[in-house]
């Protein structure tokens, strides 16, 4: 069977920062990253599944980061490529560049509180939050082997203090920290993400996972350069998911999701 690929969850970096990007990602996770970060390594890794549409990521690091950062995402959308900009808890002017980022045609946030040093539930994001609800949807990095600040617990308390968030809270829930997400996000109104998930768990729990949440609200990532398309389509086709539960998770789902 034929299935439309729509991949949520990918980073590609400007060439003058994409060595230092990918470094500080394998020591980050303590993982070896094999492959380039560029736009066209991205490209052509995607070509290999022939994804339809790429959803690109980058986070501001420090608040004097996100104007540039934003640029050089709306820089590189076209037909395949779609944008998620990205904001700071320390940006002063986040209604004023929420408002940018929508002129330049980007689709959602990207919020990644261990590389931005941020406690997801901080009571200094809920000006952010308030002012994403009902405009953007927000993929939010949770769960870390080593830190705290996106645990899924502390998501599930922003969820409750603001339920008209549109989330999708990536690595089905929590990097290794997926016991947590079961106790506090699994099967809430949000949605999860596939991406760095699938080589840590075994295809049964995976599924578990997956279905206890809710086919309609899991849509499928790779995190490129972390690991390649046809690596991770791989493996994604390797659970023991329905022809039916495949297509929503890799196609339906998302698109229905950025509404394009």
């Amino acid at each position: 069977m034929h299935y439309r690929i729509i991949d949520f969850h990918t980073h590609a970096f400007p060439e003058m920062v994409e060595e230092k990007a990918i470094k500080h990602l394998g020591r980050h996770y303590r993982i070896e990253i094999p492959y380039r970060g560029r736009i066209e390594d991205l490209m052509e890794s995607a070509a290999k599944i022939n994804a339809e549409k790429l959803v690109i990521h980058a986070s501001a690091t420090h608040a004097g980061q996100v104007e540039n950062v934003n640029n050089w995402i709306a820089s590189v959308i076209s037909s395949k490529i779609i944008g998620f900009g990205t904001l700071h808890p320390d940006y002063p002017y986040v209604e004023k560049e929420l408002d940018r980022i929508e002129r330049l045609g980007l689709q959602g946030i990207k919020l990644h509180p261990e590389f931005q040093q941020f406690n997801i539930d901080d009571p200094k994001m809920f000006p952010i939050y308030e002012a994403i609800s009902e405009r953007l949807p927000i993929l939010m990095h949770v769960g870390d082997e080593t830190l705290e600040y996106s645990s899924p617990k502390k998501l599930a308390r922003v969820l409750d203090k603001f339920p008209k968030l549109r989330v999708v809270a990536a690595h089905l829930g929590g990097y290794a920290k997926w016991d947590e997400a079961k106790k506090f996000l699994i099967g809430r109104d949000i949605f999860l993400d596939t991406s760095s998930t699938l080589w840590r768990l075994e295809p049964e729990e995976a599924v578990l996972l997956i279905r206890n949440h809710g086919v309609n609200k899991v849509v499928f990532g790779t995190d490129y350069p972390i690991t390649s398309h046809q690596e991770e389509l791989d493996r994604f086709m390797a659970l023991p998911l329905t022809d039916a539960e495949r297509e929503k998770i890799l196609f339906s789902n998302a698109h229905r999701l950025l509404k394009f």
